[in-house]
């Protein structure tokens, strides 16, 4: 049993692959390492000679309006958009890997879309927080890991202890649930060391 469920949370094999589409989400806190790891994924199917297209929130122009760039300094090309309706339409017909990031941004129509391609035989991966700065789980997240075949699940370093990170913590005050930002606005918390609203950045 223990053997089947750590087998789930890997991406999946060529040999796995079928002419059915599947999706996989990775899914964490901030400074998790889940941009890098949706960008891994994609230069292995480029490797592959897969045909790829990735998309981003409009909304997250943090690093570069045209890639997806993780903390780390990673990037890979993409296309940003305004909701889950334009993936639909800008996927090419040949196209066998999509992937996105940063799916708490896009609202519940991401899940119809993403359940779509999948349906015409595409691999859909999507990186995203599953939680808010408070903790709570941030839709479309948790209905997409209820839908994927594959789950990974990544975890930071706690800025004040050191143990695994599983929260996004909040450094500044404001009570809008979008805010985007990078280390000067958040850092990564343990369940022990996070607070569910605005705190204090931690001294070095």
């Amino acid at each position: 049993m223990e053997e089947r469920f750590a087998q789930a949370d890997h991406e999946p094999t060529f040999h796995q692959r079928a002419s059915a589409g599947w999706i996989e989400v990775i899914a964490g806190s901030m400074f998790s390492g889940k941009s890098e790891e949706l960008i891994r994924r994609l230069r292995r199917a480029k490797i592959a000679r897969q045909k790829v297209q990735v998309f981003k929130p409009e909304i997250d122009s943090r690093y570069s309006e045209n890639h997806i760039v993780s903390h780390s300094e990673m990037r890979h090309e993409s296309s940003a958009v305004q909701s889950a309706g334009q993936i639909q339409a800008l996927v090419e017909a040949d196209t066998e890997v999509v992937g996105i990031d940063e799916g708490q941004f896009f609202d519940n129509e991401l899940v119809g879309v993403v359940n779509e391609l999948a349906r015409r035989g595409l691999r859909v991966i999507v990186a995203g927080l599953d939680q808010d700065y408070t903790g709570k789980p941030w839709e479309p997240m948790p209905q997409l890991l209820a839908v994927a075949e594959y789950i990974t699940k990544t975890h930071a370093i706690c800025m004040k202890c050191g143990q695994p990170a599983n929260y996004s913590q909040r450094t500044f005050e404001s009570e809008e649930r979008v805010a985007v930002g990078a280390s000067d606005m958040y850092e990564a918390r343990c369940r022990r060391c996070f607070v569910p609203h605005a705190d204090a950045p931690t001294k070095v």
